[in-house]
Parts: C-alpha cells; sequence; structure tokens
C-alpha cells in the first residue's frame, strides 16, 4: 500500500486538492493510505493564545478530511504539526515513511507559504516526490456546507440538536463545526468544556450528522472571529441561556457576531430550566 502524505492548512477541504488524492487512490493498485498534516495556526483575534484552542482548530481539520475521505474510500489518518510547515512535512516524513508528498496552498499572490519557499525546500530535503497543488476557494468552493455551532453551558440542549439537525436537512452535504469557549480560559475550566464538548459531538453524530468540535477563548465573540478565521464557514448557530440569564446576550454576542462576519447567524435559546442547567 501506498502512502501520500498531504500536508495543508485552510486549502483542506478544496475541491482541487480532494480530486488530487482521488485520482492517486483510483491509480494505487494496491490502495492508498493518507496521512493528513495540518501545521498549527495562532489566531488573530484576541490578547492570549489558548494552546488547546490552536491545537484544537487543527485537529479539526484533520476530523473533517478524514471523514470525506473515508465516504470515498480512502484510509486517511492524521496528526497535527508544528507551527512551522517546513517542520511540520519533515517531522512526518521523518515518523510516517511517504512514497509522495503532496504540498496544497493558496494561490501564489495570497500563500504565505510560498513566500517562504516551502515547496522547493521540501523538494531539496528530501528524495520523496513533492506535488505542489494550488486551491483557489474563492473559485472553486469546498465540497460541503460549514456552520459553526457555538454553545457553552446550553451546548447538550435538545433545542440546539434538533437546530443543527434541521439545518443539515436542507442541504445534501453538510457539517459542523462545534466551538465551545472555555469559562475562565484554563484548568477546571477548560476540561469541563472538553467534557460538554465530547457529549455532544457522540450525540450529534449518532444523530447523523458530519461534525467535529474545538475547545475556544473564553470570550464568545474572540471565540467566532477566530473559528471564522480559520474555516471557511457558511453560516453561524450560536445556543444561549435565556434572555434573563444569558451574559452572552447582555453583551450583544449575536448583533456582535453578525455585524462583524455578515453571515447568517441563527439564535437558539435555551427553553426551559432542564435545557439551560445542561
Amino acid at each position: 500500500m501506498r502512502t501520500v502524505l498531504v500536508v495543508a492548512n485552510e486549502t483542506l477541504g478544496g475541491a482541487g486538492l480532494l480530486a488530487t488524492v482521488k485520482e492517486k487512490a483510483a491509480a494505487s493498485e494496491d490502495g492508498l493510505r493518507v496521512v493528513v498534516c495540518v501545521p498549527r495556526t495562532n489566531p488573530r483575534q484576541g490578547n492570549i493564545i489558548y494552546d488547546e484552542a490552536v491545537f484544537d482548530a487543527a485537529q479539526v481539520r484533520i476530523d473533517l478530511a478524514r471523514k470525506i475521505l473515508r465516504e470515498e474510500g480512502i484510509d486517511a489518518i492524521g496528526e497535527v504539526g508544528d507551527p512551522d510547515p517546513y517542520t511540520a512535512t519533515m517531522d512526518a516524513i521523518a515518523e510516517h515513511h511517504p512514497d509522495e508528498v503532496v504540498i496544497s496552498t493558496y494561490p501564489a499572490a495570497s500563500s504565505g507559504w510560498l513566500r517562504r519557499d516551502l515547496i522547493e525546500r521540501i523538494s531539496e530535503a528530501t528524495p520523496i516526490p513533492v506535488e505542489h497543488v494550488v486551491v483557489d476557494l474563492d473559485q472553486e468552493g469546498v465540497p460541503f456546507g460549514t456552520t459553526l455551532a457555538v454553545a457553552n453551558r446550553t451546548l447538550a440542549s435538545p433545542t440546539f440538536l434538533e437546530a443543527l439537525k434541521a439545518r443539515a436537512s436542507e442541504l445534501e452535504r453538510h457539517v459542523f463545526i462545534f466551538v465551545v469557549p472555555q469559562e475562565g480560559g484554563h484548568g477546571i475550566a477548560a476540561r469541563q468544556a472538553r467534557a460538554r464538548l465530547t457529549q455532544v459531538i457522540d450525540r450529534a453524530r449518532a444523530a447523523g450528522l458530519i461534525c467535529a468540535g474545538m475547545i475556544a477563548d473564553p470570550d464568545p465573540y474572540n471565540a467566532v472571529m477566530n473559528a471564522v478565521q480559520f474555516f471557511r464557514v457558511d453560516d453561524i448557530v450560536i445556543s444561549t441561556l435565556p434572555a434573563t440569564r444569558s451574559g452572552w446576550l447582555r453583551a450583544d454576542l449575536i448583533e456582535r457576531v453578525r455585524r462583524a462576519t455578515n453571515k447568517p447567524v441563527e439564535h437558539v435559546e435555551a427553553t426551559d430550566a432542564a435545557e439551560a442547567a445542561a
């Protein structure tokens, strides 16, 4: 079985990259194993960088890429790489011993990786064939829609899950990225957010949703804006406590996100005490 290392970040969901991997799988008589490597990227929003949030953002890309590839019958694994794409690539080569490397970037005019001569540097550092795939998301788009699903204490709300299921039923292929601000930012708050996230992903997948998730900046506005930076998002669903109890609503989160992102934003409010306590 041949192994192909795919190195990408924001372009990982591009239709052109998916088509390239599918072509390689079809041409491989003995089967193809894909290793997806996503270098970590620091967010632009907020004064503090939360390492778990940065790692999670890259892991979300890997989880969704594996899901899409496996739907195409392609075996895939993945790993979060060093923030430096050269180091991330060379580390993955040393770990997985691929037969070929595919590096995906934006077009030259907008690619920081190309400005750093990444393709040439990797080609000079390894005898393994290196293929460069240019992905212009503005022109080709992605083969699925993406919704950000933002919540914390109402993450387990049945109303929230029903809203997401209704959104999925409207489109043929849709993915959901759960974003859970970690109240307080460290320690027990981060662990609580992680536990909530794990539970809701299990429930969403059991309901047939294609999803992944990340814990994020404690400030919900920063959390959303960083997620919009990391992912190509079509719309946003935000779940809150009832208006009388919601700090997010008192901070005018819904309208601030609408104005800043120019994305459709749906507000889902926990409708009873049991949901609000979940």
